[in-house]
């Protein structure tokens, strides 16, 4: 095909021409030129020339996000505590090619050399990989609580909002479909309390506890005294105020710090809730070495995290990194098994829960929908919609099998081979 590289295209011309089928969405742009079916479920709305300049000079997730988080590029149709309806249409059909030398000409003269320099991101945005660099080396103790705070450390009444009462960040495991949120938190715990076989009098080291849910549950319902640790200032605090709300002191303890930082020992059991996400694949072996140290032998480990279905080291992709968890990196469970391992460490029981994830996201969704208007008032709209677009999007991403949540689960064996060990589960019962 010629190419009149004179004419002049429109925005929404230029658009056409870098998508391999037809537009199903409808797109409006500020030059006021549109495109895709007028009755579209979804419409596209870009605002102004700092947004084109975004998506030109980010293009795919990143310079999307930047023009939807700045307030550049509007979603109609969708709510923005909630766009997995939107993402799922725009996932599916939004199919780029490659123009050809003289189209890419024609489109670069049409929109403006100048929309290729970029703006400053929105306030929301964290620093680029090459600046936390200069910062120190990635997974040290400085930057690893940086990249903690960032995420955890913005309002513990914005996450009340989005995610309920339990105040648990991680997958929870739904015993049928139709049970809520709430209940498939609480059976997650209860789930890794039956997995550890935790027994009243027991020492429970929990890795990463957040807000200290499990440290709670494994008190509460086990009779065991139970240890949290998180880099997060918010959560360690949020969690001591809860659990002396809930009279649990003398069974019940987290605090603010580095896991690396723990001296005691000889815990009977060991959970890892979400950590293994944020201390990079590189730092597995001598992670899996750390936890192995603290459990003495006979003692439990479950290892909970978002993996690839492959063993593949993959850094997330570039908005997870700038605006969600900066510095996080997935791998496959067979990776995490390897480290388990190497570190002496028994693995005698692996569950791929990737389905519990989808549903856990959508009530995390629900819920800020729900309290959209409170939920701005602790955070910025940009910092909201940020939330509902990851969580939308992650959910995608484990009903597409593109990430999974594996439970490992393993023991310390003596030097014999002794493990203590059931012939079959008991946690299932």
């Amino acid at each position: 095909m010629t190419t009149d590289v004179g004419v002049r295209l429109s925005i929404a011309d230029a658009l056409g021409r870098l998508m391999k089928d037809e537009i199903s969405f409808r797109f409006e742009a500020f030059d006021g030129s549109v495109a895709g079916p007028v009755d579209a479920p979804l419409t596209l709305r870009l605002l102004n020339e700092r947004g084109l300049s975004y998506l030109m000079t980010a293009p795919g997730d990143l310079g999307f996000a930047r023009a939807y988080v700045a307030g550049d590029l509007e979603l109609d149709g969708t709510h923005p505590g909630d766009p997995y309806e939107a993402m799922a249409l725009l996932m599916s059909q939004l199919r780029f090619k490659i123009p050809s030398a003289a189209e890419m000409l024609q489109i670069m003269r049409s929109l403006g050399f100048g929309t290729l320099k970029p703006p400053p991101p929105p306030a929301e945005e964290h620093l680029p990989k090459w600046r936390r660099a200069l910062e120190g080396m990635r997974h040290n103790k400085r930057r690893d609580a940086e990249a903690i705070q960032h995420h955890y450390d913005v309002s513990n009444r914005f996450y009340e909002l989005v995610l309920g009462p339990s105040m648990t960040y991680t997958c929870a495991v739904f015993p049928t479909r139709e049970s809520t949120l709430e209940e498939a938190q609480h059976e997650k715990y209860d789930l890794i309390a039956r997995k550890l076989d935790l027994k009243p009098g027991q020492r429970l080291l929990d890795v990463g506890c957040g807000w200290g849910g499990m440290v709670r549950h494994a008190a509460k319902h086990y009779g065991v005294k139970a240890l949290g640790v998180t880099l997060s200032r918010e959560q360690a605090a949020w969690a001591q105020e809860e659990i002396k709300r809930q009279g649990l002191e003398d069974l019940a303890e987290v605090r603010y710090g580095d896991y690396r930082d723990i001296t005691e020992d000889g815990f009977d059991a060991l959970s890892s809730i979400g950590m293994t996400e944020h201390i990079g694949v590189k730092q597995y072996d001598e992670y899996f070495g750390f936890l192995q140290s603290r459990i003495k032998v006979g003692g439990r480990l479950l290892n909970h995290c978002i993996t690839r279905p492959n063993n593949k080291i993959t850094s997330t992709g570039a908005f997870i990194d700038r605006y969600v968890f900066p510095d996080g990196e997935l791998t496959g469970v067979g990776r995490i098994t390897m480290a388990a391992q190497d570190a002496g460490l028994e693995v005698r029981h692996v569950e791929n829960l990737r389905e519990h994830y989808a549903l856990t996201l959508k009530g995390w969704n629900d819920n800020l929908v729900k309290n959209w208007d409170e939920a701005l008032e602790e955070v910025s709209l940009g910092r909201a919609k940020v939330w509902g677009l990851y969580m939308a999007g992650s959910r995608l991403a484990f009903e597409r099998n593109e990430i999974e949540l594996h439970h490992v689960l393993a023991v310390k064996p003596d030097r014999l081979g002794n493990a203590d060990w059931p012939l079959r589960p008991t946690w299932l019962s």
